[in-house]
């Protein structure tokens, strides 16, 4: 029957999780007020252990204590049964605490008073219970007394000495010593048991030199009890001599013992069993008898032993695991083994669990009308039964509730309302133990309220981050957001950025975010308002820094330090000397932007820093001060002496050795003409980094002595190397070693981390102590653990290592974590807690109600329902969205599917973020995961959407070639990505002259148009262009380009290299003719008339420029050559002698040389030689009216030849 109940339970379990939809509950802040104000159901924060043993000779002191507004009130119960505290006149109760006190100075038995207490506080929210507490006394009672006859055994023979101890609460720990109080000395032939016995593999007549008694040692009594001691009476076959010089196998044969085969003495037979509870330890045993004495060895059926957890003790007879977990169940089997032969024992370990909590729950504060659940999940072997208890009774007794449905391990709470506020309690249980949980439902409604101080001043610096904090609480959870001056819309995106817990976040603060900041709370009770005003400063900076200087000694340096900073900050200038504070007096002064110091001698030599603050910020800059001797060499003798590198320190010695501390002496070697700045001493160790020498400590130049601060356990060995402004010396010769002593560990392990590499462990790190920091040798360390927030006892384990790995942990729960360093003189300082977590698993569920709304051409909104945070199984990280673009709306459109990721970090109760960088006119596709810091959960529902037509890509290519001199040619094509429907383009074009543009021009083309001519009303006209391609919603990005300079331009496939036509080679053979006959005529004309003067008949001043001999005559040889690349207005001048025509022009020789000199067409890619030897511009300008020069100038001769 009630299986048939929960299966219609689990049948509607869908149905009722798919209606209702949970609200995260509310979190109550630790304000005092609010605590003070806010009525909440009882909540045990202490009491005594589950099983809790006394020492009869103190008062008895049960505790309980708990937390809740009102006050709560407590009562107990006795073995199930009321228990009335104040008929008692032995038992009081601590107030305001429940906890009892028993005391029996009046009389009275501590044994009267054990059994089973539970606790119960009570409010008028609730009763919160204890768990059972199962008092005991603790019993040590007296060994009975025995008469103990001698033990006979014979030589070889195994024996075992029965202990069997009184029992005891607790029970106590066994150890065996001799009638003279000295210890039994154990081997692997003779050892104790784990019930007490002492067990002989085989027995030797020395045995029998001694006697033997068990002593029990009583943990609370801290008393020590003896059992009569034995004695052994060993028969041999010859005498007994010491023989402790021969080993056993000698000893048996030379006694005549006879060797055995091994047989087992603990446990018996060839098979047993044991039973274990998870998390408990397990010791397996296996002793055994035989000659000469067996060896014990230790495997597993089916797999080898977990050697990171098992530990063999007591000469391999003892097999521990300190935390058992499921995994250890199995067959184990001992083996002994000697010459003679080898025995088997087989051990069956059955790993049973009390129960232990995967989801525990915890309290749940509600707003009216909002809904909830407390889950109770427990685990176990057998499998433990959940019992759900509303205020300490079984819930099926208590009054029906209609908005609370129990499912299986799970409290449902819908449309809660005030007044059902109750405490409620999980009882996870099988045979092995139990657990006990209280979680209390608390329902509150309160108006808004801020929590934080009220109208705050944050100043902040231009350009930095700032943070305004803005706490709030209510119920039903208030919204919050913020406004600026009291104006406009609440801000969120851009640079601000509203937080969940009411922060407001400027990532990068500007000038004009300077104002008054208002953060509103409202829910369905009222609202609240905060206000924070924002003062953004200037920066604080050196604007002119100290330099590095060099002085003479007796004169003044300056250092300057100007500072900007802003003017409502009061700041503060302060001088160091080498890092040190800078004193100031009659030598040096300060005003408000430099340093000097008058009289400047040897110790004034260092860096110097100066230093600025506000209570905002700050900056620094440092220069160097060298001090130079008095100036009384001549500049011949200074240059002689070059300054070097100083010599090398010499003779060290050490003297004044202490524990941590040594006196270093040393000669300075010459300072090579600049002085000895500071010396550095190194330090070379022999035991760890033999060969290395590191830096120790830096000294004034002025001192050849220091005291060393040295770390225990060290061999050191020192040098030193002198520093002067050119540079260090060579290190100098080594000093004698010196060995400190040894010390215990002063120093902490640094980089302590708790964090899991699997679903099940936990691996401890820390960073190693440095070699110096070890102190002493055996470094090790201690590392201590335990859950968080429980009553769970630290755990410890000791390693040489730098990693602990903790298993069979539960997922993502928090550790308390401190780690000792100790070695072999004593234990360092304990580390402070560090709070670790286990490893993390992957999320158990799917992000749903994946939807988009506000869908845009390169973005959507996202929304989703948060999962619960329990099934993110670790620290929750992100949302994250795959999406991939699915096709494209235009035809024909090939497009690059990959999926793309991106992290949504929204954890408010209906979660929307914005999807960015999407592509226009496009089909996509997207899910969703939740994901932890290790692992990703399942995926949602996938959603598919439609990006809207935007603007397009800019064109694929935009080419500008000029064909020809007066035509630019213009190419392009369609964008890679259009967006949407081409509808065209644009083209718009100006001219460039400079830096003066032109009016724009606009054209429009259709989408079937990739190419356009412009005709250049000039050949140097220079345009810009600039292109888009348009969509209905606009044009999109611009390609532009400006067309090239004329003489940079190249020429295309249809132009013609003019080099190769057969015109142009003719006409430049004629060329060189003609200048061939040229020189042939001037050399002649010379030859003839010598040197001819020109400046008689020239009206015109000589040209600055002109090139003549000493008596005035030109040397045409020598003329210069015109760089123009036009044709000026003089140029055109007709020359004198020519002839002129019927209208008066004059007319110029058909086979002048002017065009060839002055064409610059630009055609004549030549190096210039030839148009810069035949030019005639500068002939022309110097021969206009001279009629003597006429018959001698060679362009006068070209034309008497024509």
């Amino acid at each position: 029957m009630l299986t048939q109940g929960w299966e219609v339970a689990l049948a509607g379990l869908p149905l009722l999780l798919l209606l209702w939809s949970e609200v995260c509950a509310i979190e109550v802040p630790l304000d005092r007020k609010i605590q003070q104000d806010l009525k909440q159901p009882p909540t045990i924060v202490k009491q005594s252990l589950k099983d809790y043993i006394v020492d009869p000779r103190d008062n008895i002191i049960i505790e309980c204590e708990a937390k809740g507004n009102p006050v709560p009130t407590f009562s107990w119960r006795r073995n199930g049964k009321f228990f009335n505290v104040a008929k008692d006149p032995r038992v009081s109760m601590r107030r305001p605490s429940g906890t009892l006190e028993i005391g029996f100075r009046s009389g009275g038995r501590p044994e009267d008073y054990e059994g089973e207490y539970q606790c119960f506080a009570s409010n008028d929210f609730g009763t919160a219970l204890s768990n059972k507490i199962l008092l005991r006394v603790s019993k040590a009672p007296l060994w009975p007394k025995e008469i103990l006859e001698p033990v006979q055994v014979t030589e070889g023979s195994p024996l075992i000495l029965a202990c069997n101890p009184p029992p005891g609460l607790p029970p106590p720990l066994t150890f065996w010593m001799n009638s003279a109080m000295l210890p039994i000395t154990q081997d692997n032939r003779v050892s104790m048991g784990l019930n007490g016995d002492l067990y002989f593999s085989n027995v030797l007549a020395k045995d029998a030199t001694t006697d033997y008694s068990c002593n029990a040692r009583f943990l609370f009594t801290h008393t020590i009890q003896q059992k009569n001691p034995f004695n052994l009476k060993v028969q041999t076959k010859e005498p007994f001599n010491d023989t402790s010089g021969f080993d056993h196998t000698d000893l048996y044969s030379a006694r005549g013992v006879p060797e055995t085969t091994p047989i087992f003495q603990s446990p018996t037979g060839a098979v047993s069993s044991k039973m274990v509870l998870r998390g408990e330890q397990l010791l397996l045993e296996c002793i055994a008898a035989g000659v000469p004495t067996p060896s014990i060895i230790w495997f597993k059926k089916g797999g080898d032993l977990p050697t990171k957890k098992v530990k063999l003790e007591k000469f391999n007879k003892t097999l521990r695991i300190v935390t058992v977990s499921e995994e250890d169940s199995g067959e184990y089997i001992c083996m002994a083994i000697n010459k003679m032969g080898t025995s088997r024992h087989a051990i069956s370990v059955q790993v049973k669990a009390a129960p232990y909590w995967l989801d525990k729950p915890s309290n749940l504060v509600l707003a009216p009308d909002e809904n909830g659940r407390l889950v109770c999940r427990a685990n176990g072997n057998p499998k433990p039964s959940i019992q759900w208890l509303v205020n300490g009774e079984p819930i099926e007794s208590a009054a029906p509730i209609p908005s609370r449905q129990v499912v299986g391990d799970t409290l449902i709470f819908r449309s809660v309302q005030i007044g059902s506020s109750a405490v409620y309690q999980c009882n996870a249980s099988n045979e092995h133990g139990y657990l006990l949980a209280n979680a209390f439902v608390s329902i509150l409604d309160m108006a808004p309220r801020m929590l934080g101080s009220k109208n705050q001043l944050i100043k902040v610096i231009e350009h930095n981050r700032i943070f305004l904090d803005c706490p709030f609480f209510g119920s039903p959870l208030p919204e919050l957001r913020w406004f600026k001056n009291g104006l406009g819309s609440g801000l969120d995106g851009g640079h601000y950025r509203v937080y969940i817990n009411g922060t407001l976040e400027i990532t990068r603060v500007r000038p004009e975010d300077q104002g008054t900041y208002t953060c509103v709370a409202s829910n369905i009770l009222g609202k609240v308002e905060n206000q924070v005003r924002l003062e953004v400063k200037e920066p604080t900076r050196i604007v002119r820094a100290p330099e590095h200087l060099a002085a003479n000694r007796g004169t003044v340096a300056r250092f300057d330090c100007r500072i900007k900073s802003d003017l409502t900050l009061r700041t503060t200038v302060t001088w160091l000397k080498d890092d040190k504070p800078l004193t100031t007096g009659w030598r040096l002064k300060t005003d408000d932007d430099s340093l000097s110091i008058s009289n400047i001698h040897q110790g004034d030599e260092g860096t110097y820093t100066c230093t600025v603050k506000t209570e905002l910020d700050g900056d620094s800059a440092s220069a160097r001060l060298t001090v130079l001797e008095d100036d009384t060499l001549s500049a011949s003798n200074r240059s002689a002496l070059h300054a070097d590198r100083p010599e090398p320190p010499k003779d060290l010695e050490l003297s004044d050795p202490s524990e941590r501390s040594v006196k270093l002496t040393w000669i300075p070697g010459d300072d090579n003409h600049s002085p000895i700045t500071h010396f550095l001493v190194q330090y070379e160790e022999d035991q760890w980094e033999s060969g290395k020498w590191q830096d120790l400590s830096n000294h004034s130049g002025t001192i050849n002595s220091v005291i060393l601060k040295l770390s225990p356990f060290v061999n050191y060995q020192s040098r030193v190397i002198a520093i002067n402004a050119v540079g260090p010396s060579r290190p100098s010769r080594p000093s004698s070693h010196y060995r400190t002593s040894w010390a215990a560990p002063d120093v902490i392990p640094g980089g302590i981390r708790g964090m899991g590499s699997k679903n099940t462990n936990m691996e401890i790190t820390w960073e190693p102590l440095q070699v110096t920091q070890r102190n002493g040798p055996n470094l090790r360390y201690v590392v201590w653990w335990r859950r968080q927030d429980t009553d769970e006892e630290w755990k410890s384990i000791t390693t040489k290592g730098l990693k602990h790995v903790i298993h069979n942990t539960e997922t993502y729960k928090p550790y308390e974590i401190k780690v000792q360093a100790v070695n072999d003189v004593g234990q360092g300082p304990v580390s402070p807690v560090v709070i670790g977590h286990s490893g993390e698993d992957f999320p158990t569920e799917p992000p749903t109600g994946l939807r988009v709304s506000k869908i845009n051409s390169t973005w959507v909104t996202v929304h989703w329902t948060a999962v619960d945070p329990n099934s993110v199984m670790g620290e929750f990280k992100e949302y994250k969205v795959y999406y991939w673009r699915e096709s494209s709306l235009v035809k024909g459109l090939h497009v690059n599917k990959e999926k793309k990721t991106k992290g949504l970090s929204s954890t408010s109760s209906d979660p929307t973020d914005i999807l960015t960088d999407l592509i226009p006119y496009s089909n996509y596709k997207m899910y969703m995961v939740v994901a932890n810091n290790k692992h990703e959960g399942p995926p949602s529902n996938t959603v598919e959407f439609t990006t809207k037509e935007g603007v397009p890509d800019v064109p694929k290519y935009f080419k500008i070639v000029q064909r020809h001199t007066d035509t630019i040619y213009l190419e392009w094509d369609k964008p890679l990505e259009p967006n949407g429907i081409l509808i065209g383009y644009t083209l718009k074009y100006q001219t460039v002259n400079g830096t003066r543009l032109g009016r724009m021009k606009v054209l429009n083309f259709l989408t079937n148009v990739t190419d356009y001519s412009l005709h250049l009303p000039e050949r140097y006209t220079r345009y810009k262009f600039f292109l888009a391609a348009r969509t209905q919603v606009g044009a999109g990005e611009v390609y532009a380009e400006e067309s090239p300079h004329f003489a940079n331009e190249a020429y295309t496939k249809d132009q013609v290299d003019i080099a190769t036509q057969g015109w142009f080679i003719g006409l430049m053979c004629a060329i060189a003719l003609l200048v061939l006959i040229l020189l042939i005529v001037c050399f002649i004309k010379r030859s003839r008339g010598g040197k001819y003067p020109v400046r008689d008949k020239k009206d015109l001043p000589l040209d600055s420029v002109d090139q003549k001999d000493q008596d005035g005559s030109f040397d045409y040889r020598k003329k210069r050559v015109p760089t123009r690349p036009f044709r000026r207005d003089e140029d055109n001048k007709p020359l004198q002698g020519s002839q002129t025509s019927v209208d008066g022009n004059v007319k110029e020789s058909d086979d002048s040389l002017v065009d060839y000199g002055e064409g610059g067409d630009g055609q004549f890619n030549e190096d210039g030689s030839f148009i810069g030897q035949y030019t005639v511009k500068k002939d022309k300008e110097e021969t206009e009216g001279n009629e003597s020069s006429e018959a001698t100038s060679p362009v006068n001769a070209i034309y008497s030849l024509a």
